[in-house]
């Protein structure tokens, strides 16, 4: 069998990382599968995919394909300027254009399976795809607080042959806003348990912040997400200044900016403005991108998720517990499907800063408990969300659409 994987994006955010994770362990169950990755821009994801054995085509967006997304519109429900964009904003010359170089790249191909990986190659490969190739969409993100991109799913909906979704959660969401009736599958997102594990490189973050070294009793906590306004930075910034400034502990925001479309995240500027505003400045560095993150866990001793919506699934969740650290979660959507609270993980409250600074603070003066959930956490990883199951999963799958 043939698949051809497209991917909107060649930086390494958490859906491509789970993109790698599919193509190798495809490669490891079917060595004699043909695997394509084609993507809108060059950079890790497609270097590292080409290291797997996948072909790897680049087909760089128009402007006004790579800056379009619900955070760059102000549509309503309903909105004459909404219905407008549903049907035209793939009409456009450009855009066109890159169906039409798209689609020629699929003939050349000739997969028997298309396996799409965010909302706007969702759309596109629809649109590109032969008449007789199947499409997947695997659907890692909510679809009902984007109203642009909802609309113009279900208007695509008939051309896919079958969904993948990461979290019961996101499942719900799906039928919710696009309807029923396209055969839908959880697969939950698997690791590479090796890389993500307790044993391994650790980073310097005073170093990589800027800072200087940390007192050795220093606890150290980080929150390692991309820089999308819902991510939970500013939460994260506001727990620490409730917590006891002398209690010994250093906190880290770890990433950068990485999507194009505008309007979708804050700047790193913009944190360093808020860290300052709420006193917390000598607190907290920022580390930007790291290319190793299992790395950068190690280097703490608590990783904190703090999305202030439900989250789709929270890859950086199973990420912690796979390395052995004791994880803070916010509690809501796929990360709640993740972890068992006071057994694996401790949960909060979504955006609620105050319960955040209170679990941090529990972890940071309690070394046995952030030791046992450590533990139970790595255990829980190793037995549902080793990525070789992914292949196990998905290639039944991929047997049937194409029958």
């Amino acid at each position: 069998m043939r698949i051809a994987f497209l991917s909107p994006s060649g930086r390494m955010g958490g859906s491509e990382a789970v993109l790698l994770d599919i193509i190798t362990s495809i490669r490891e169950t079917e060595p004699g599968w043909k695997l394509d990755l084609i993507v809108s821009e060059s950079g890790p994801l497609a270097a590292r995919a080409k290291a797997l054995g996948a072909s790897t085509t680049i087909l760089p967006f128009p402007d006004s394909i790579a800056r379009l997304g619900d955070s760059s519109l102000n549509t309503s429900p309903g909105s004459g300027r909404l219905n407008l964009l549903r049907h035209s904003i793939f009409a456009t010359p450009a855009a066109s254009a890159y169906v039409s170089r798209l689609r020629k790249a699929l003939r050349e191909l000739q997969p028997d399976v298309i396996h799409t990986n965010g909302f706007k190659m969702h759309l596109l490969g629809a649109l590109a795809k032969p008449r007789t190739v199947p499409l997947v969409w695997h659907i890692h993100d909510y679809l009902q607080s984007r109203v642009f991109m909802a609309g113009l799913m279900k208007l695509a909906r008939a051309r896919c042959a079958a969904i993948v979704v990461n979290s019961d959660s996101v499942g719900q969401d799906v039928v919710a806003t696009i309807g029923n009736g396209i055969p839908q599958q959880t697969i939950h997102n698997g690791i590479d348990t090796s890389v993500f594990s307790p044993e391994g490189e650790r980073l310097d973050l005073d170093s990589l912040a800027g800072l200087a070294p940390a007192k050795p009793d220093t606890i150290r906590v980080g929150l390692v997400a991309t820089f999308a306004h819902w991510k939970g930075h500013e939460v994260f910034l506001k727990a620490l200044a409730l917590i006891d400034p002398e209690l010994p502990l250093r906190a880290y925001i770890i990433g950068d900016e990485l999507y194009q479309t505008e309007g979708s995240q804050v700047s790193i500027a913009e944190l360093k403005a808020r860290a300052q505003r709420l006193g917390v400045e000598n607190r907290v560095g920022f580390t930007g991108f790291v290319a190793e993150p299992a790395a950068a866990m190690r280097s703490l001793d608590i990783v904190v998720h703090a999305s202030t919506q439900p989250e789709p699934f929270g890859l950086v969740i199973v990420e912690a517990m796979a390395c052995g650290r004791a994880a803070v979660v916010s509690a809501a959507g796929g990360a709640r499907e993740l972890i068992e609270d006071g057994v694996n993980a401790l949960g909060h409250e979504p955006g609620n800063a105050e319960q955040l600074a209170a679990c941090i603070t529990r972890l940071a003066k309690d070394p046995e408990l952030r030791a046992r959930l450590a533990r139970a956490g790595r255990a829980t990883v190793a037995q549902r969300f080793d990525r070789r199951r992914l292949a196990r999963e998905l290639v039944p799958l991929y047997e049937r659409v194409r029958a």
